[in-house]
Formats: C-alpha cells, sequence, structure tokens
C-alpha cells in the first residue's frame, strides 16, 4: 500500500489515540482537525472534564458492540499501555491508585449501578487484568456497605495527558489544525489535508456525532457529569454503587496523578445537555465524598474541602455501545470511532486499535480498485 492522507475528525482521547497508533505506521499522512484542542475547557469536548480512570463497567455478556466485538476486549486491551505509562513514562501524568469499589444491596437496579454493574460484581472479568483485585472482608466495611472489592488502578490527569498524546503525534508527523464540519464527507475536501487529497475520514466526533452530517447518529446521547475539583488527596480512589439523593446521582473520588488535583463526583444523567453547574448537587457531591472519604477533610466537614474548580462534562453515550464501523459516505471512506460514553479513556487504546484495523482494511480496499 502506497502512502495514504488520513484525516482524523476530534481531539478528544478517541481521536488522539487513533491519530497516535496511526501515526507509527510510515505509510500514513495524518491530520487531526478538530473544533477543540487540548487545553479548551468547552461543554461540546468531553475528555478534559473525565477522570479519568481505568473502572470496567461493562460485562462481556450483555454489552456487545454494534461489529460484534465484546466491549470489555477493548477495556481489556487498553489496560497494558495504561500501566505501562504510569509504570515508565511519569511525563504522560498516568499514575497507579488503589482503588476501592463499595456496594450497598439497596442500589440494585438504580441507574448508577446498572451503569456500574460489571464493576460491581465479586468476581468480575477484569480481575484476571487488574494487579491486586480481592474482596474485601465484610468486617472491614465502612457502616452501609454491603460488600466490597479492591484493586490497583491508573488515575489520569487529563490535563497533561491529552497534550502529552498531542506531543507524541507531533513527534511521529501528525499536523494538527482547528475546523468545524457541518457534513463528515468536508473532511475529506483537498484543502483539509496539506496533501491535496484526502484518501480515509476517521470519525472521533463523540457527542457531535449526533448532529454531524452525513452520521447524525440519534443513538448518541448525553450523561451530564458533574464534578468538583478540590486540592485535598484522598490517598485512594473509591466508587460506591449509588446514593441517596437521587437515581442519577454518583458517589466517586479519585486523585489525578502528577499534581492535578481530586475529582470528587458525581452524576450520570442521560439525555440532559446543561452546560452550568448546579449548586445543589455541587453540595451533596461534597457531603457524599466527605462522607465516604473521611480522610479528604480529617473527619471534618466540606467547609474544609480546599476547591479548585468546578465542572460539567456530558459524557458521550451511545445506546448499543461504541461503534466502530467502517463506512462510504458520499464516496469518502470513513472510519467511525465514538460513542464510549464514561469509557473513553479505559477503552481509548482498544478502540484505537480496532480502528485503525479498519482503516487499513478500507485503504487495502481502495487501492485494488
Amino acid at each position: 500500500m502506497s502512502q495514504k492522507n488520513v484525516v482524523v475528525v476530534g481531539a478528544g482521547v478517541a481521536g488522539l489515540t487513533t491519530a497516535l497508533l496511526l501515526s507509527k505506521d510510515a505509510r500514513y499522512k495524518i491530520v487531526v482537525a478538530a473544533k477543540h484542542m487540548p487545553g479548551d475547557y468547552d461543554i461540546e469536548y468531553a475528555s478534559p472534564w473525565a477522570g479519568a480512570n481505568y473502572m470496567p463497567q461493562v460485562s462481556p455478556r450483555t454489552h456487545v458492540s454494534v461489529r460484534g466485538t465484546e466491549a470489555a476486549q477493548w477495556d481489556k486491551n487498553t489496560w497494558a499501555p495504561l500501566e505501562d505509562l504510569a509504570r515508565d513514562h511519569p511525563e504522560a501524568g498516568v499514575h497507579f491508585q488503589e482503588c476501592q469499589i463499595l456496594s450497598r444491596a439497596k442500589d440494585k437496579g438504580s441507574a448508577t449501578a446498572s451503569w456500574f454493574a460489571e464493576l460491581l460484581s465479586p468476581s468480575p472479568w477484569f480481575k484476571d487484568v487488574v494487579p491486586n483485585f480481592e474482596v474485601i472482608p465484610k468486617e472491614s466495611l465502612p457502616s452501609g456497605i454491603d460488600s466490597a472489592t479492591s484493586f490497583t488502578s491508573v488515575c489520569i490527569n487529563t490535563a497533561i495527558y491529552l497534550p502529552w498524546l498531542v506531543s507524541q503525534c507531533l513527534k511521529n508527523g501528525v499536523k494538527f489544525r482547528r475546523a468545524v464540519f457541518k457534513h463528515i464527507s468536508e473532511a475529506g475536501s483537498s484543502s483539509v489535508h496539506p496533501a491535496g487529497k484526502v484518501d480515509l475520514v476517521v470519525n472521533c466526533t463523540g457527542l457531535g456525532s449526533s448532529k454531524l452530517g452525513g452520521v447524525e447518529d440519534k443513538n448518541v446521547v448525553p450523561a451530564r457529569g458533574q464534578i468538583v475539583v478540590v486540592r485535598n488527596d484522598a490517598g485512594k480512589m473509591l466508587d460506591v454503587s449509588g446514593t441517596d439523593d437521587g437515581d442519577d446521582e454518583a458517589c466517586y473520588v479519585m486523585t489525578r496523578a502528577a499534581g492535578g488535583g481530586t475529582i470528587l463526583g458525581g452524576s450520570y444523567q442521560k439525555g440532559n445537555w446543561e452546560s452550568q453547574v448546579d449548586p445543589s448537587l455541587a453540595v451533596r457531591i461534597m457531603k457524599r465524598a466527605v462522607g465516604i472519604c473521611p480522610a479528604l477533610t480529617g473527619g471534618k466537614g466540606i467547609e474544609h474541602l480546599d476547591i479548585v474548580r468546578h465542572g460539567v462534562g456530558l459524557r458521550p453515550v451511545r445506546e448499543g455501545g461504541t461503534r466502530i464501523e467502517k463506512e462510504k459516505i458520499e464516496g469518502v471512506w470513513v472510519v467511525h470511532n465514538y460513542g464510549a460514553g464514561g469509557a473513553g479513556y479505559q477503552s481509548s487504546y482498544g478502540c484505537a486499535q480496532a480502528a485503525v484495523k479498519l482503516v487499513e482494511q478500507a485503504l487495502e480496499a481502495k487501492s485494488r480498485l
């Protein structure tokens, strides 16, 4: 296959990881074209707001992608690259952190417990993937918690990691440009790529895929997440199966690598596009976090939290799972990689690997014509 010109649309974790993996093959000349780039904070741009961490939620038995590939496999294929970054590449802003998953029997059937279904299992598929997985003895559990597991996870400082992905892409010759497309076929026009022609487009527009011409995937909906970033150190990562404050509210705590602060969350409000912080939800988030993790304030109240900022992000959830498919749209080969919802980081390498395979297939088919 001769050298091919590829445009990746979207510079979130999906687009940047896909561009990075493609850029390792000298046969591709890549441009990342996006409305938003690392450093931007916008409600349309989900990746900077993420925690982000590795907490597999999907079950290989129940969540199958459109192409029939188990979504759990994408999470599985992502662990080794993230583990490598945490161990050997501190400049990427990824570090190891003990993670405890706390389960309350009364949450069964709630939106949050359903979202976290596999994560809450006493014997999840990923127990043989992550280090140090164990069931926590019942006598060690805090009041109100019925069961719990722990394992070594990673927490990602997105403010470092996203620019690191850009830097790795730049090192491999990837070009970056700001662009807004009304239709996905516009990304295939000769003016987008410095080579003057485009052989294939990769669509990593996340929530934007719901409105982007030529795609307009109505299965893509936002799942609104609200967080509080504080300077207090939690010392570990915690996630609870649910809350007493509403079916679509959540309780989780994680400390980002390299001084990135501690994330207190959250919510999982499907269909909610609201970009502004809800002050009353912020108070509930902080109260829940301090209640489950007294180490944050030394056992004191939320007034002892040192707040960096409040944030709102919209997870790009796709009913039916992440879309990794190839198709021809108005004569342009397009490979889709979007809709990972809250699993964008923890499935990023697995999804990108699957997308790269489809790029190869589409371009080989094209070269045979």
